[in-house]
């Protein structure tokens, strides 16, 4: 792996430890083993950067999303399969922990990834329930935007329950109320 790539990971992961303001240039630069020079011949600065390590890790979760929402099975399989997939619940969310981060969402170019990311998955979550309903396989009534708003907003809230919790088990119970209020858009 080359110079970039290691200050891309570096900073995808100290951006999701510590957050924009707790991530120094010589944090990502030392992770990396990467100088000072490096990370200037490939980057104009840390906020060149870390633009770089929020799309990579925004375009790595819109795939891993799309893989079970894309996927086979019914709508409401694809939609479980998306609640229950695995993750790293103490961590947060590797997208998500950004938008709490008062001096990333104060940049509209770093705030950018998260932004989209969440637009996309919404947009994605209700074309999965549409789908359903179009197949007769989900209630009619349901309005498709809502249950994917409600879908995101679990899983979020689920990562900072169980954070607050110090446990991942608040996590799994939102998830599973998730699954059971899908359960019951079923026809």
């Amino acid at each position: 792996m080359n110079a970039r790539e290691r200050l891309v990971e570096a900073a995808q992961d100290l951006l999701w430890e510590r957050g924009y303001v707790g991530t120094s240039p010589k944090a990502i630069q030392d992770r990396a083993g990467a100088g000072q020079g490096s990370m200037y011949h490939h980057f104009t600065g840390k906020a060149d950067l870390a633009r770089t390590a929020l799309q990579r890790t925004a375009d790595r979760e819109r795939a891993g999303a799309e893989a079970l929402l894309g996927g086979t099975g019914t709508a409401l399989e694809r939609l479980t399969a998306y609640l229950q997939r695995e993750r790293q619940v103490m961590r947060g969310c590797p997208v998500g922990r950004h938008a709490q981060d008062p001096d990333l969402v104060a940049d509209a170019a770093l705030r950018a990834p998260v932004e989209t990311t969440f637009a996309w998955l919404r947009a994605r979550l209700a074309e999965v329930v549409a789908e359903g309903q179009a197949a007769g396989e989900l209630r009619a009534d349901a309005d498709p935007a809502a249950v994917a708003a409600a879908v995101v907003a679990t899983v979020q809230g689920g990562y900072v329950l169980a954070r607050a919790a110090g446990r991942p088990e608040p996590f799994d119970e939102a998830v599973e109320g998730a699954v059971a209020l899908l359960g019951a858009l079923a026809r």
